[in-house]
């Protein structure tokens, strides 16, 4: 079934596999990039099927401009990919005050507000799909990473909540979880803040982002197939995990939560009003 995608974040990663996968089987992609230089190839091979648009998420503005641009062009989009993002390591007391801004900015209310402004018109014409491009790193967090896992936290709360608003329009909503995947993430895109050495004990994710310690086990390809296949299946999936190594630490994570919470079963009923 061919349909039309807007893809944010498309230069690199899982946004380029993701469009250039649809592109090959006839899909039409309005894609987002910052700088046209590293499609300007498929640009060239897919003059009437991909709408390249400059856009930085950071832009409210621009992304309201992008998404009406995109629905007024087309007729319909059916599936929105909130992709765009990146990821910011360092310590919280490491990191400026800027760095912090941006990375919520580009992470977090970007992908807000993209979805927010893509609602009505998925809500008029009957239907489609969300997909959020989040991590493992929405449910596991690790030392030295807590903007990122601030940003994913919360993109995840929302999109939970998202679904169940729109579920009575035929709008489904899918959280994709991946693990470590041999993208730009981590080789290209990825900032560190000013390290401290206070702070050397939380500093393992340098070995993570040096592709010359071992490279990450996941398949951008074959991960981005996965998520071009989830808007296929029935039910739509809420969350998909993406990588062995991502769901069984997130499994690990969740039983330990659940473990704790267990633990407070006399703690919380001790301050219920009993009439």
């Amino acid at each position: 079934m061919k349909r039309t995608w807007l893809i944010t974040g498309v230069s690199s990663g899982f946004g380029y596999e993701m469009t250039k996968l649809l592109l090959e089987s006839g899909n039409t992609v309005i894609g987002t990039v910052r700088n046209v230089t590293k499609v300007a190839g498929l640009i060239e091979k897919y003059p009437s099927t991909f709408n390249c648009c400059i856009l930085d998420v950071c832009d409210v503005e621009s992304i309201h401009t992008v998404v009406n641009k995109g629905f007024a062009k087309h007729g319909r989009i059916d599936v929105v990919v909130s992709n765009a993002g990146y990821g910011l390591f360092g310590c919280a007391e490491e990191l400026s005050e800027s760095e912090i801004n941006r990375i919520i900015a580009t992470n977090l209310t970007g992908s807000i507000m993209l979805i927010k402004y893509t609602l009505p018109f998925l809500r008029k014409q009957g239907g489609g799909n969300i997909i959020q491009i989040s991590s493992y790193g929405g449910q596991v967090a690790h030392a030295g990473n807590s903007l990122y896992h601030a940003t994913k936290f919360g993109i995840e709360g929302f999109c939970e909540s998202v679904a169940q608003e729109v579920a009575q329009f035929n709008i489904g909503v899918t959280i994709v979880e991946p693990g470590g995947a041999r993208t730009e993430f981590r080789y290209g895109s990825a900032k560190v803040a000013t390290l401290m050495p206070e702070y050397a004990s939380c500093h393992s994710f340098l070995n993570m982002l040096d592709a010359s310690k071992g490279l990450a086990p996941g398949s951008p390809i074959k991960m981005a197939q996965r998520i071009i296949e989830s808007v296929d299946k029935s039910p739509i999936p809420l969350r998909i995990v993406l990588g062995s190594y991502a769901l069984s630490a997130t499994l690990t994570r969740l039983k330990e939560r659940v473990a704790d919470y267990e633990t407070q079963v006399e703690l919380a009923a001790s301050t219920d009003i009993i009439d």
